[in-house]
This record gives C-alpha cells, sequence and structure tokens, in this order.
C-alpha cells in the first residue's frame, strides 16, 4: 500500500510545468482505446479485474492523509522519545521517580545547594584531607619538639601542646596551625596544635606528638597507642598575623598567615586580574613568584568557607605584622 511520501514523490512532474506534445497524446489515446476494445470481448472482461487495479490508487489516497499516518496517530501512552520529560504529575504517578528525578542533581539545581550544604555541614570546597566534623583513626607516637619550630616555619614558640601531622595529612601544609583533639582508648584526651610534619614511617592517620602532649594520654614508655582525632574551633584572644619571607620584594614574595583559629585553605592576593590564588608550598609559606599583588590587600580563607580581607600590609622581609581579624568559631 502506498504511502505519503509516494504520493509527494510524483509532485515534482506537475511543478515542472512540461507541456507533452498532441502527437503523444493521440497515441496514447488509441492505445487505451483499442485496449478497452480488447478487454470488452474478451471472456469475464469490464469485471472485477479493473476493480481490483485501482485499489491501490484508493488505498493510498485514504493513508496519506495526516490522521492515517502511524506518527500522527501515536497513542500517549506509546514510550516517550528521548528529547521528552515527565511532567511532575506522570512523575508522581508512576510509582516509581523517573531516573532524572534520582540522578545526580542538574547544574542549576546544584548552585544554591553549596553555600547551604557548606553552612550546614561546616565545610568548605576547598577544605583539605582534614575535614570539620570527621574522626580520624590512627596511633599516636611522641618525639622531642625541641625549641618548637617545625616544617609549618611558625618558628620558636613555648607552647608545647603541639604535635607534627604524617605527610599525607599534612597536605602541602595545609595542616599547619590546626588544633586537633586526640583521644586514647582509655578515654584521656588532649588538644595538640598542628606545627610540624611526621615523615615516612608515619603512615596516614598518625600524629606524632610532643612528649608533653603524649604523656597526657599514656606514659612515655608505652611508645605507640592508638588514637582518634578530630579538627576542633578553639576559643582564643589571639588575632591573626602576617608576615612576608625573609627575601621578599615587590618583584617576589612568600607570604604566611599566624595565629588562624581554624585551618587556613587559601591565600589570595589582588592584583589588576583582581584575586589571584597563590601556590602553597610545604613550609607553609604562598608564592607569588613575579611579585603580583606583593603588598596588595591579602584575602584568607579557611576550611569552612569564611573568607578575612586583610589591608594595609606592607612588604617587610620576615616581620610578624598583626591584624584586628580572626575566623568565627566552629
Amino acid at each position: 500500500m502506498a504511502t505519503s511520501s509516494h504520493r509527494r514523490s510524483r509532485r515534482p512532474d506537475r511543478r515542472t510545468g512540461r507541456r507533452v506534445p498532441v502527437v503523444t497524446v493521440v497515441a496514447v489515446a488509441a492505445v487505451a482505446l483499442l485496449v478497452s476494445l480488447v478487454v470488452a470481448f474478451r471472456p469475464g472482461g469490464g469485471g472485477d479485474d479493473g476493480a481490483r487495479a485501482v485499489e491501490p490508487a484508493a488505498g493510498a489516497a485514504a493513508n496519506g492523509t495526516p490522521t492515517a499516518s502511524p506518527a500522527a496517530t501515536a497513542s500517549p501512552t506509546s514510550s516517550p522519545s528521548p528529547s521528552s520529560s515527565p511532567s511532575p504529575k506522570s512523575s508522581k504517578a508512576s510509582g516509581s521517580p523517573s531516573p532524572t528525578g534520582t540522578g545526580p542533581a542538574t547544574p542549576s539545581a546544584a548552585k544554591p545547594v553549596a553555600p547551604a550544604a557548606r553552612t550546614a555541614s561546616g565545610t568548605a570546597s576547598s577544605a583539605g584531607r582534614i575535614r570539620p566534623g570527621r574522626t580520624y583513626t590512627g596511633v599516636a607516637t611522641a618525639y622531642d619538639i625541641g625549641d618548637g619550630n617545625g616544617a609549618c616555619s611558625f618558628g620558636p614558640t613555648s607552647d608545647v601542646m603541639t604535635a607534627a601531622m604524617n605527610t599525607a595529612d599534612y597536605d602541602t601544609s595545609e595542616a599547619c596551625g590546626a588544633y586537633v583533639s586526640v583521644r586514647a582508648a582509655s578515654g584521656a584526651s588532649v588538644t595538640v596544635r598542628i606545627t610540624n610534619e611526621c615523615p615516612a614511617p608515619c603512615a596516614a592517620g598518625q600524629i606524632d606528638l610532643s612528649q608533653q602532649a603524649f604523656a597526657k594520654l599514656a606514659p612515655l614508655v608505652t611508645g605507640r597507642i592508638p588514637i582518634t582525632w578530630s579538627l576542633l574551633s578553639p576559643a582564643t584572644s589571639e588575632t591573626i598575623s602576617i608576615r612576608y619571607k625573609t627575601g621578599s620584594s615587590p618583584y617576589w614574595c612568600g607570604i604566611q598567615a599566624i595565629g588562624h583559629r581554624n585551618p587556613l585553605a587559601r591565600l589570595e592576593v589582588r592584583t589588576s586580574a583582581g584575586w589571584t590564588r597563590l601556590a602553597r608550598t610545604g613550609y607553609n609559606y604562598f608564592l607569588s613568584e613575579h611579585g603580583a599583588g606583593c603588598g596588595s590587600p591579602i584575602r584568607l580563607t579557611d576550611v569552612y568557607g569564611e573568607q578575612l580581607t586583610v589591608e594595609g600590609i606592607a612588604v617587610r622581609a620576615n616581620v610578624v605584622q598583626p591584624t584586628r581579624l580572626q575566623f568565627a568559631r566552629h
């Protein structure tokens, strides 16, 4: 049976507007007359055979209408095309959510969720391995901290409640300055500040405590004990200070933040291109290799996502310059 496309395929002959010669018309008419006479005088001529010969043409005319097309008469209950999306009503009526309803949120839906999730969970997208609200498992060992200086480059200190974090969780100095609550299986606990790195064989989760801090959990002769630990955001009256590294100038500088309550996630400087994030080193300085932003305002972001802008800090190498700023307690 012919389809609508078959009908359309014949139309170009009519659109061309070509005129058929009269001689051809006469010849065709004569042949048609001769055939009619032969058919009329043969046995059974002029019967049903002629009618059946035109049935396909009649069928093509009927099936070629738009309402007879399979695509046009598709039932509303047929399978939706990949580009179609179910309405909220149809999703509820189906009893089982569609994959698009249960899959990952679309970018437009995810945008307002990120800040809310950060506020609720207390974590920032830029947080490193040590995240707020999590408990970590490992072991505690002890070492002699000497004058209290370490890989974090904070300098000597009289504070003996400090510790060195294993290299994995040290995370290129992101653990520097973090306050950590360490708990032993006995229930004893101690709070320490991370000032140093504990390289291999220290494993992930391990904290090398000052001898004074370890003694709060177990006798020093124990040497090694299982622990759990988590990040703290303690009360403090201290404010943040900024220090430019030795050798810093308007053409090259290293910047360090000291005394922050919460771990520092990133440090940015204001340049002609806007806020520019500086690369962090393992010795806890942020470097501007070509001097961009050296002496400009500084923006600090902690692991909770809070941002503080420090202004009026000149490039003065190896000088601790205080601010009146501090991150909020969590």
